[in-house]
């Protein structure tokens, strides 16, 4: 159900700073902690003298120390020491490759070799003309039902209406097109009126924010389970997604979705924008009111994970709104075929 050979969002590394962290991934228990080079280390959340969770241990000189009996374990997955006893000839446990890469602790679960070229390549990071805020939701929901929330955004009109939510947008048809392996959902609408959020994006942008817009949702799923989306207003006739800086209130909605079980995830959201980056006090008002947002999607993913559990053996519908999850799915189960083959 996992695609496993591919990178994953694991934590963020201030996670990971002095202490471990205990995190399941694709079912996978994994602890990270920092080596004594400072770079980020994934192993196995076992330790191999009595089984206890490494990740309530602590770190020692670049080495993570069992919070049970204090076996210490090396960076290799490798017992080193332990108090009174001998235990060279310990078996090592699991060792995952892990990077720290634009702002984020990534983690490779698979047994291929892990691929550094294939680490998402983002324009906002360490880049002094974007600003990005974020956080992390724990949904109690299969990541899959993430990805159709996310490529459908007719939703927004119902369940947050009262902030980015618009008729327009059931009014708008959406494109869904796919270009190998990405997929994307696209929604232009023109000669309308921002909805409360980017009301407030303008005026923090310099911009009327009761003008007549042209607004835009281009959603873009990568595998295994990335979501970004262009989203933003410009003022009506300057040419839309592609207005000049100063005519529009841009940004990308950040979406990593990394599987924890078969009914669950762990879900690292955020905004990157292109408009008053040096702004510390916006890029917390956007952040507290996109995770208000992404609150609203929780509830509504948990309790469709619970109706679909309830009842496995009804069949749902499928309408052309859904063509971007449809689509995503597809590029998803012709991976996992292709890691089951190899295998």
């Amino acid at each position: 159900m996992f695609i496993k050979n591919t990178w994953y969002v694991a934590c963020t590394p201030e996670d990971i700073d002095g202490k471990p962290l205990g995190r399941k991934i694709c079912g996978l228990p994994m602890v990270f902690y920092r080596g004594a080079d400072g770079q980020p280390v994934a192993l196995e959340d076992f330790c191999p003298h009595r089984g206890a969770p490494l990740s309530l241990g602590f770190c020692k000189d670049g080495n993570l120390v069992c919070g049970y009996h204090g076996l210490e374990m090396g960076c290799e997955g490798k017992t080193i020491a332990m108090p009174g006893q001998r235990v060279g000839g310990f078996p090592p446990i699991a060792k995952y490759e892990a990077v720290e890469h634009a702002g984020f602790i990534w983690v490779w679960p698979g047994d291929a070799p892990a691929d550094r070229s294939a680490l998402p390549q983002l324009a906002w990071a360490d880049n002094p003309q974007w600003a990005y805020g974020g956080g992390l939701y724990h949904i109690a929901a299969d990541y899959r039902l993430m990805i159709d929330n996310l490529m459908d955004l007719t939703h927004e009109t119902y369940v947050h209406s009262t902030a980015i939510g618009q008729p327009e947008i059931d009014e708008t048809p959406c494109k869904t097109r796919v270009d190998g392996d990405t997929v994307y959902t696209e929604r232009f609408m023109s000669g309308i009126q921002a909805p409360p959020f980017w009301q407030m994006a303008m005026r923090a942008a310099g911009l009327d924010d009761q003008a007549s817009v042209d607004r835009w949702q281009v959603c873009r799923f990568s595998p295994p389970s990335h979501i970004l989306i262009e989203v933003g207003v410009a003022l009506e006739g300057h040419g839309g997604i592609n207005a000049p800086d100063d005519k529009k209130a841009y940004s990308v909605v950040v979406d990593f979705i990394t599987p924890e079980t078969e009914t669950s995830m762990w879900y690292h959201w955020g905004m990157a924008r292109k408009f008053k980056p040096e702004d510390a006090a916006l890029t917390a008002s956007i952040r507290e009111g996109q995770g208000k947002i992404f609150s609203e999607d929780l509830e509504m993913l948990e309790r469709q994970q619970q109706n679909l559990l309830r009842y496995p053996e009804r069949k749902l519908l499928m309408l052309n709104i859904d063509g971007g999850g449809v689509q995503s799915r597809k590029v998803i189960d012709r991976y996992l075929a292709a890691e089951t083959a190899a295998a």
